[in-house]
């Protein structure tokens, strides 16, 4: 006969979202979605963590101890990051899917790099609410002391622009040829690298997982709304199930009236609570494990 939990145990488990507070979710949401395993992989926005190579090992460790004869659902919620370590998320989910495909709910936002996940899936599972995001890479810089974010594409097409100013001008040179010390060309080659690979990834993703019958051209051409950063804006503008629908994706846009919705709802609530209120920042876990990472 098990032992009964104290009721300040229960109490200390809500209060903190532990995870015995959150498994019950696991398995029913499991049922609405055929009997497939859901992994969480959920980083807080309160903090400036992002995604990086340990979260795939961190998954991969989870993902050994799971059975996924019938493949895997990742619930995914981040802000970004390293789009090497997504392009590592998307081998690792496959890897370790019985199917060799997995699927992603996104019951909030899943930003820049952890769009790259999303779409490495076989299907996007979103709200009305959820969000995507480009993938054009950013950079941290340091300002006289503060750190401020820039879009690499726009530092590109800056820089460009006035080399093109510079040699087409009948003025004066002097004024273009100031700004223009303000860029390494070393960086500008190095940015455009960073260009290229995330489409790069983004494209393999794609073309191995839900646009596989299209060639790496006419992915580009659908998906422009996620590579190139003036179709949106601004980086961190949410792409909406209704846009995605719209450059092809596989998306199951969910009511939200709908009972798996409630539950997946519930399930970020509780996750984010946790993350954002317990300095762990990040969270990856199914209802049997759970790992954690600190701020």
């Amino acid at each position: 006969m098990s032992r009964k939990k104290l009721i300040f145990d229960k109490i200390k488990e809500e209060q903190n979202q532990l995870h015995p507070t959150r498994k019950e979710l696991y398995k029913k949401l499991e049922l609405h979605f055929g009997d497939v395993p859901i992994v969480s992989l959920f980083t807080s926005f309160n903090y400036t963590v992002m995604l990086q190579d340990g979260d795939a090992k961190m998954l991969e460790g989870v993902l050994q101890k799971e059975d996924l004869k019938k493949g895997l659902i990742l619930f995914i919620s981040s802000p970004g990051g390293d789009g090497l370590a997504a392009e590592r998320i998307i081998n690792i989910c496959k890897t370790y899917s019985g199917t060799g495909k997995y699927q992603v709910i996104v019951p909030s936002k899943a930003k820049s790099a952890a769009t790259m996940v999303c779409l490495g899936a076989e299907k996007i599972i979103m709200g009305k609410t959820s969000e995507l995001g480009a993938v054009d890479p950013q950079l941290l810089l340091d300002e006289n002391g503060k750190p401020k974010i820039y879009s690499v594409y726009r530092l590109i097409e800056n820089y460009k622009k006035l080399f093109n100013d510079a040699i087409n001008t009948k003025g004066k040179i002097e004024p273009y040829l100031q700004q223009l010390s303000a860029y390494d060309p070393r960086d500008i080659a190095d940015y455009e690298v960073a260009m290229e690979e995330s489409s790069d990834i983004t494209i393999k993703a794609l073309i191995n997982g839900m646009l596989s019958g299209s060639t790496e051209d006419q992915i580009r051409q659908k998906v422009e709304l996620f590579l190139k950063p003036e179709k949106v804006k601004t980086h961190g503008r949410a792409i909406y199930s209704n846009d995605a629908l719209n450059c092809g994706l596989n998306i199951d846009v969910v009511s939200p009236t709908d009972i798996k919705w409630d539950l997946a709802y519930e399930l970020y609530m509780r996750l984010d609570n946790y993350v954002s209120r317990n300095n762990v920042a990040k969270c990856i876990e199914s209802k049997n494990y759970s790992y954690l990472a600190g701020v």
